[in-house]
């Protein structure tokens, strides 16, 4: 069993800690916030006065705190881990940060001789809890098997997301994605209600359509993934529909903010030459407007 430094004590990070302690880690822990120190160390942790003392012995050091400039902080500042850190030491930043502010740590504690990947995490607290949280690893394969033990006590399934600095990264696009859809089916139902429809029909049949489904699933793998835009539905057709839709969402009075910024993306494609091509075309001409190679004709 390893010595285990574990920062950032909140709901998430109390749960993970007090797994690992469970799995028979010894666990050094600190958070400005005392009393969940105070929780954790009746469970058997050591509680320790600065992120430096939890590097003292440890094998691992795991950072879970709300931002990038607290994780720098608590790692490179003063009375900072890697004060006291070992060379043999791995560190494990399991918070959701910006990217670039992972590959920048990752980059400065590489110059002095320490190592780090990142591991952020999904799901919610009650998965925290029961460990079964969604691991998305970003390290080498050396790395993520030198962790694999703590993360199988904190999480179900985890995802090696193919080096450093990517696992943060799937974890941002992920967040993303869910967090537009959100308020993309917030206005679909709202104005499904403003015109006579209840959730329950609306909801009978976008469960068994790509609305419901998701395009990942559904349209994309054998059409702009495989290369194809022959149209099986095509972006002109997209972009007449979705116009309906928002025409009469401005009728009855129904802001469709999300709907109207997707419109434009139809209108450039469009332009583009697109009307005839199937709406997965979208893809690649987003992929044209960020300078990626498109890869459908």
């Amino acid at each position: 069993m390893a010595t285990v430094g574990f920062v950032g004590l909140g709901q998430m990070g109390a749960a993970m800690a007090a797994n690992l302690i469970k799995g028979g880690h010894t666990l050094n822990v600190y958070d400005i916030n005392k009393d969940a120190v105070a929780a954790l160390q009746e469970q058997g942790a050591k509680a320790c006065g600065s992120p430096a003392e939890t590097a003292e012995g440890a094998e691992f050091v795991i950072t879970m705190l709300p931002n990038g400039a607290l994780v720098r902080n608590v790692l490179l500042g003063e009375d900072g881990v890697v004060s006291r850190l070992s060379k043999d030491a791995l560190v494990i930043d399991m918070s959701t940060i910006h990217p670039l502010e992972t590959d920048a740590l990752i980059a400065d504690l590489a110059k002095d001789g320490f190592q780090m990947m990142e591991a952020p995490v999904g799901r919610t607290s009650d998965h925290a809890i029961a460990g079964t949280l969604l691991i998305l690893a970003g390290g080498t394969k050396e790395q993520i098997a030198k962790a694999q033990p703590l993360f199988d006590l904190m999480g179900s399934d985890t995802v090696d997301a193919g080096g450093p600095g990517k696992g943060i990264r799937v974890k941002i696009i992920n967040n993303y994605m869910s967090i537009a859809l959100n308020v993309l089916s917030a206005e679909a139902i709202a104005l499904a209600e403003k015109i006579g429809l209840d959730f329950d029909t609306a909801m009978s049949v976008m469960g068994g359509t790509p609305a419901g489904k998701g395009h990942f699933t559904t349209t994309w793998p054998n059409k702009v993934l495989a290369g194809n835009l022959d149209p099986a539905f095509m972006v002109d057709l997209a972009h007449k529909d979705l116009g309906i839709a928002l025409d009469l969402a401005n009728q009855v009075g129904v802001p469709m903010p999300m709907g109207a910024a997707s419109r434009e993306i139809y209108n450039i494609s469009r332009t583009a030459g697109r009307g005839r091509q199937d709406w997965t075309a979208v893809l690649e001409q987003l992929r044209e407007l960020s300078g990626l190679e498109t890869k459908a004709k």
